[in-house]
């Protein structure tokens, strides 16, 4: 679906005429969340290759600082080594969520995460855990008791609540990245409409010429895609992960 404003377009993404394979729908989302997984894995096998321990190269001393860098966050945020098996799952989510807020630079990609589908798939998968971790910290017969603390009547409200956390973790995440996809596309779109305004106040065939250029599109919205993509997709990546370090630690403790 195309929208025209004044000259300007912006465009908005339907999943009509997607490949489909058997009964399932390829959608755009899918196919650009599998070349995400792509380029994370070939850059780990280029990290990692002929590693050594002595006389290491640029590219192992990268991976190594990498590893360190997880390792630091999770024992730093959860108080020692008791958690070091989340690392690698940690690691995953970080590497995923901030390549698919990133890769939306390359004009021809749409951020994955700019579909709630994927935040809300990655939210299930931590509160499956979150719940694994109650239920391992004090059995089943206690993570139900949970519910009814400090008083019975409480239950519902505290059931509501352990499906917030999924929700807004999704949410959250989605709503940061799509809304910085729609103020970029508003600013470019307004900035072609002054400049064909503008421009097309000179007279004659000059100034037809020049309206249909969108000059004042030029510049400022790489610097605000600086913010929006850059800086937020970067945050967003780091604040998913705090959260689902946090909320695990803590379902562990009991």
């Amino acid at each position: 679906m195309e929208f025209d404003i004044s000259g300007a377009k912006i465009f908005a993404r339907i999943p009509t005429g997607l490949p489909v394979l058997g009964d399932i729908l390829i959608s755009e989302t899918v196919v650009v969340s599998w070349i995400v997984m792509l380029i994370i894995t070939g850059l780990c096998i280029f990290l990692t290759r002929n590693l050594k321990v002595e006389n290491i190269s640029k590219r192992q001393a990268v991976a190594e600082m990498i590893v360190e860098a997880a390792n630091n966050l999770v024992r730093s945020n959860t108080g020692g080594t008791k958690f070091d098996g989340l690392i690698p799952f940690v690691s995953t989510i970080f590497a995923m969520s901030i390549v698919s807020n990133l890769i939306s630079l390359i004009p021809i990609f749409r951020s994955p995460t700019a579909d709630l589908s994927t935040e809300a798939a990655w939210a299930i998968v931590v509160f499956f855990m979150i719940t694994a971790n109650k239920i391992k910290a004090g059995g089943v017969l206690g993570y139900m008791k949970g519910f009814t603390e400090p008083i019975p009547v409480m239950t519902p409200f505290n059931i509501l609540s352990e499906l917030a956390t999924p929700v807004s973790m999704a949410c959250r995440h989605f709503g940061n990245i799509l809304s910085g996809i729609v103020i970029n596309g508003l600013i470019y779109a307004a900035l072609g409409i002054a400049s064909a305004a503008l421009l097309g106040l000179f007279p004659g065939a000059v100034g037809d010429f020049l309206s249909n250029i969108p000059i004042f599109a030029v510049g400022l919205p790489a610097v605000l895609s600086f913010y929006f993509d850059w800086f937020t997709g970067a945050m967003q990546a780091f604040i998913f992960t705090m959260l689902t370090i946090m909320y695990i630690a803590n379902a562990a403790e009991g």
